[in-house]
């Protein structure tokens, strides 16, 4: 086998691709994705890269020789739909890249004695009672319900990294994402800042599922990708919060974009989907201690460069 590289399950995805352009700064990069929501465009500017290599694969079926041949040094499993359209969409992709695409990975970290993280989400925290949210909040989620694919794919996911890691000594980590916003988002994902940001753009009515006063804490893509490295390079294996702990009403976030973008768009309302979360902010106090790092962008700069690049979208 080659020199270790780095490997990226969903890595045409939103995030993934910039974690492909953080670490081909340091070595080899393998970035496999399926493409069922990730994009080639995100990816384009790294194919002639000579440390870049893009393997289209779906990691739940078994994993070809393509990547199987290359020994990993670290493992970022970023693969899974992970907004609800798509995740509605591909219900049962989803839940199977949450238990047998991460076994598959976890196999491949186990045998190559791999750093892997984990990829996980607020989403296991459910529709929470307890406000702020903490690692140690066990939830309040519904396992048969509309957004059950998601939420349950990735608390499977971390209960079987936690055997992987407790059972079979693999080096694993895991970040829990708050909801996170930035250039290279699908403007057609169906999230509240892409579909806010173009509805503005287009002076379309803003769509406000609910009230309103729902919240949500916004991270920028640039703060979540240095929190990401900053765990990797930890010795921590618990679950981290990483996100940043600054709360929005979802209709203030929609003034802010129609401020921004300078939009006719006045703000309708539709009825809040069933187990949609009623409120969402992280502690993040562990990051801040035991990984020194903390999210740095306010929302008004992280949506003027989204907003930027979005402009160039539609």
């Amino acid at each position: 086998m080659e020199d270790k590289v780095i490997l990226v399950t969903g890595g045409a995805g939103f995030l993934g691709s910039h974690l492909c352009d953080h670490y081909i700064k340091t070595g080899k990069v393998i970035c496999v994705d399926n493409l069922s929501t990730g994009s080639r465009k995100n990816i384009q500017h790294l194919i002639n890269n000579k440390n870049f290599i893009f393997i289209e694969a779906d990691i739940t079926d078994e994993l070809p020789d393509s990547i199987l041949q290359h020994s990993y040094s670290t493992i970022l499993n970023m693969a899974s739909p992970a907004s609800p359209p798509h995740y509605q969409r591909l219900a049962l992709e989803t839940l199977l890249v949450g238990s047998v695409g991460t076994k598959n990975v976890l196999e491949l970290a186990r045998r190559d004695k791999a750093r892997f993280f984990h990829a996980s989400t607020s989403e296991v925290y459910g529709d929470p009672e307890v406000h702020p949210q903490p690692e140690s909040y066990k939830g309040s989620v519904n396992c048969y319900g509309p957004r059950a694919m998601y939420d349950e794919s990735k608390r499977f996911s971390e209960a079987m990294i936690y055997v992987y890691h407790n059972d079979y000594k693999v080096n694993t980590c895991i970040a829990r994402f708050f909801n996170t916003y930035g250039p290279r988002m699908d403007k057609n994902d169906g999230r509240v800042v892409s579909n806010f940001i173009v509805q503005a753009l287009k002076n379309k009515n803003i769509s406000v599922h609910g009230d309103g006063t729902q919240t949500r804490s916004f991270c920028f893509v640039d703060d979540l990708i240095k929190g990401i490295v900053a765990l990797i390079d930890s010795n921590e294996h618990d679950p981290i919060n990483l996100g940043n702990p600054s709360e929005f009403t979802i209709a203030e976030l929609a003034r802010i974009v129609i401020d921004m973008t300078g939009s006719t768009s006045t703000l309708t309302y539709h009825p809040l989907p069933k187990d949609d979360p009623t409120q969402r902010k992280p502690v993040i106090e562990n990051a801040t201690t035991r990984l020194k790092w903390s999210p740095k962008i306010n929302l008004n700069d992280g949506l003027k460069r989204t907003i930027e690049f979005f402009n160039n979208e539609i």
